[in-house]
């Protein structure tokens, strides 16, 4: 098999940069867009705010969404491991797919009627399921090439590393769109929501050429010539969730990721509500130049101390961060934008940690189960961890809108009745975020890295000892 080379690597991760703009939308803009904390300067909603049960209409939306991806996961993974394509089991996957993950993305904030409507709630569901099935389908395959490419652990870290930089940088892209588009609104008087719809369409376009350029660049069959596995795919999964290591792993993977997409959703609302704010991407900025910084250092730490401990570290960093966040605007000695910046801090070392770190454990692990068992379930590992995480993202939504309407009140400005909230609810979720951390840093204490390396080492020294005979 041919050895990956650098070029190659930056050819798999501009692909994240694609896709990590889309779902970066979707998981930052999204309730931002359709639940907004005020209805100020012209901005009006879309679907109703009220709860039943204590639920959104747009957290038990979004959640929905996530459930039917995490569902199709496993699906797409075993479609994909039995693919006998001749450009391979990924790559046909990615290409079909890039396309309407693209357009769905923007056919999300198009609701057909100005204002709040069932016809919205319909259009958004619809296309919310849509958005997610076809994320799945270009996601999973994409992340089953990086065991792949990635055969030796400096090229699985180095893989882990330049699409976690992309990833960053995507997320961030997708960040500012709210920002370009009241800036364009401002500069032009175009209509503020054509002018959104405007922006993130431009933002799918990067994205999708993005999104090909690993699709058309990379020649599977140079990586890998197996073949095409032909077990059922939800049999597949369950053997994959029977591996000891996995379930540890994935266990506090999920309730991580419940804890970060709280913070990730709520961050326009903690930077404008809680430290009144207007400047939230110079924040978002600054935080994302601190987990890029970081980056290099995680994959160099990684290597002397290995994965669990960075990991364990992260966990117990971002535990800590959350909680000084939850003080945001009550902290009287340090200005609101100093508080801001600490919080960045706080929040972007971890970052570089879990952006890294879990993408090689998976591919570790899916190797070792190789290895033990003879059978190559790669694309079932990824699939079988964002089938996870993806749950986690569900609870997230659910829990970070229903607290969102926590606090909210109506008030008379200028003679207009507008809708304002006093944070309690955004402080509530920062304070849920830092416990899940703190537990997913005790679960991942009994992941047996050791073993796993071992098994690995072990056949690569068997692999070498056969080649020099």
């Amino acid at each position: 098999m041919k050895q990956v080379s650098g070029k190659i690597k930056w050819v798999f991760a501009v692909g994240q940069l694609g896709w990590s703009i889309l779902a970066g939308i979707i998981a930052n803009l999204l309730v931002n867009f359709y639940l907004p904390d005020s209805t100020e300067n012209g901005v009006i909603t879309f679907v109703t705010s009220a709860t039943f049960i204590g639920l959104t209409v747009i957290g038990l939306i979004t959640a929905f969404g996530r459930i039917v991806d995490a569902v199709t996961d496993p699906w797409i993974a075993g479609m994909s491991d039995k693919c006998g394509s001749k450009l391979g089991k990924r790559i046909p996957f990615m290409r079909y797919a890039a396309f309407p993950f693209a357009l769905l993305t923007v056919l999300i904030f198009c609701c057909p009627v100005r204002g709040e409507s069932t016809v919205n709630i319909v259009w958004l569901a619809v296309t919310m399921v849509l958005f997610y099935i076809f994320m799945t389908a270009y996601c999973t395959p994409y992340n089953a090439l990086i065991p792949v490419l990635g055969r030796s652990q400096k090229d699985r870290m180095d893989i882990s590393t330049y699409i976690s930089l992309t990833y960053i940088v995507g997320t961030g892209i997708a960040f500012s769109g709210k920002m370009i588009w009241e800036a364009v609104a401002n500069a032009t008087g175009w209509d503020y929501y054509f002018c959104a719809r405007l922006v993130l369409g431009i933002l799918a376009m990067i994205a999708l050429v993005c999104m090909l350029l690993p699709a058309f660049l990379i020649n599977e069959k140079d990586y890998d010539n197996t073949p095409p596995v032909k077990e059922n795919a939800f049999r597949s999964l369950a053997k994959t969730f029977k591996n000891k290591h996995f379930q540890v792993f994935v266990l506090s993977d999920i309730i991580y990721w419940i804890g970060i997409t709280i913070f990730n959703t709520g961050f326009i609302f903690y930077v404008e509500n809680l430290l009144r704010l207007n400047n939230y991407m110079v924040l978002f900025i600054f935080m994302t130049f601190v987990t890029f910084v970081c980056y290099p250092v995680v994959n160099i730490l990684s290597r002397k101390f290995g994965k669990k401990k960075l990991l364990t570290v992260g966990f117990a960093l971002f535990g800590f961060a959350f909680l000084v966040s939850s003080f945001a605007g009550k902290v009287s000695f340090i200005p609101n934008l100093a508080y801001g910046f600490i919080i960045c801090v706080l929040v972007g070392v971890p970052l570089s940690v879990l952006g890294v770190i879990p993408q090689a454990i998976v591919a570790d692990i899916a190797e070792s189960d190789c290895v033990l068992t003879g059978e190559n379930r790669d694309a079932m590992f990824y699939a079988a961890r964002t089938f996870a995480f993806k749950l986690g993202q569900s609870i997230a939504m659910i829990i970070f809108t229903s607290l969102a309407v926590v606090g909210q009140y109506k008030e008379t400005v200028d003679g207009a009745e507008v809708l304002k909230n006093n944070g309690t609810g955004y402080r509530i979720s920062l304070v849920i975020a830092m416990v899940l951390c703190i537990i997913a840093m005790i679960i991942i204490l009994f992941y047996d890295e050791k073993r796993v390396m071992d098994v690995i080492d072990k056949s690569h020294e068997e692999e070498a000892e056969h080649a020099e005979t």
